[in-house]
């Protein structure tokens, strides 16, 4: 789902977010599985992709952050 985003020239934070989930809108969607999956994680809960998905987002925004220091 998420591509990379290690070049500098791509510092728009839209412009990544775009590139890599198609819109806000959509990261937050994935962000908000996740508040969810978080509270009611059980096994067969949720399909192990969907999973990977939010942890990828996850990342993805942690990273993102971690490029603005």
């Amino acid at each position: 789902m998420s591509k990379g985003f290690d070049d500098k020239k791509n510092g728009d934070l839209s412009k990544l977010l775009q590139e890599a989930y198609g819109s806000r809108e959509d990261l937050a969607e994935v962000l908000n599985l996740a508040t969810e999956m978080l509270f009611y994680l059980e096994e067969d809960t949720f399909e192990r992709r969907d999973v990977q998905n939010v942890a990828s987002a996850i990342r993805f925004v942690r990273d993102i952050l971690r490029q603005g220091n």
